[in-house]
């Protein structure tokens, strides 16, 4: 293979990890009918199909799950040596790729990188709100973003907030028309706005605790969100009942827009980590941005 096309494997590469050649253009800034021409190239040199191409999606043949399993090790091992290279410069520098959720990203990520980022001019931030259990491998991230117990066992974990509890709300006008629920049970007499697991598709069943008994709990309404502020919003509108995390809600319990219920059946989850993978070399940039999100109590 000549030297000049190391950049159509990585462009092989991009494919096979998204799927999409649509998606693989965006993260490599070309277009689609340009990496399109660059693989079919690709295949042709080799003589073989390296990927199947449908209406829908794009997926390896046997032969490109074989190169892709070959290259990427590789692949990746350079790109870290490349940016551990910044080590030499005299001021750490390089694009730090994190994926996290819209809370996370809200209330962890952004009051942080705020008073970290004016220090440190050379180095870039890249924040892409993700609902679902990424890999971010795969996906060519740096990091990612977690409650605690959705970590993977093979990844390095760093807390960076406290542990997170959950909040069951609704709006005083709701409550005229129905008492607040005692327990738990009592919630499937209520109007409830349900959150959407982007991972796994089903609806989050309510998670509750108290006195050494767990509960989870199926809750029906009329409105599904597949994110806490829109059912804040709802909330807040009086359309039912919400399950959201604590601190979105204090504010408003203080003001009287919202009435909090079943605080003392709500439990403490692990709270969020920054974790990333294993063999990753800490280039400085990233070793900084590590420690400056750092859960200190």
């Amino acid at each position: 293979m000549m030297r000049e096309n190391y950049n159509d494997l990585v462009a092989f590469l991009a494919v096979a990890r998204a799927g999409s050649f649509t998606r693989a253009a965006a993260q490599l800034g070309v277009s689609q009918s340009a990496l399109s021409h660059t693989i079919r190239a690709l295949e042709t040199r080799l003589g073989v199909r390296l990927l199947t191409r449908t209406t829908r999606s794009v997926a390896p043949t046997e032969a490109g799950e074989r190169l892709v399993a070959t290259l990427a090790p590789s692949f990746d091992d350079i790109e870290a040596e490349l940016a551990a290279l910044s080590a030499l410069r005299d001021k750490p520098a390089g694009t730090i790729r994190i994926s996290a959720a819209d809370h996370a990203a809200n209330t962890v990520l952004w009051p942080r990188l705020a008073e970290f980022l004016p220090g440190y001019p050379d180095i870039k931030v890249e924040l892409i709100v993700n609902y679902g259990l990424i890999d971010i491998v795969a996906e060519r991230y740096d990091a990612g973003v977690r409650l605690g117990d959705q970590v993977a066992k093979d990844m390095i974990a760093v807390r960076i907030a406290p542990d997170l509890r959950m909040a069951v709300v609704g709006a005083p006008a709701y409550f005229a028309k129905r008492p607040p629920p005692a327990t738990p049970g009592e919630l499937a007499g209520h109007d409830c706005i349900n959150l959407r697991l982007p991972t796994y598709g089903g609806l989050y069943a309510w998670e509750f605790e108290k006195d050494g008994q767990s509960l989870s709990v199926r809750v029906d309404g009329q409105l599904v969100f597949n994110s806490s502020p829109p059912i804040l919003r709802a909330a807040l509108a009086g359309f039912g009942l919400g399950c959201i995390p604590e601190d979105m809600v204090p504010e408003h319990v203080a003001a009287g827009r919202l009435v909090r219920v079943l605080e003392d059946w709500c439990p403490a989850f692990p709270g969020y980590h920054l974790y990333y993978p294993s063999r990753r070399q800490a280039a400085p940039a990233f070793a900084l941005l590590v420690e400056a999100l750092r859960y200190r109590p």
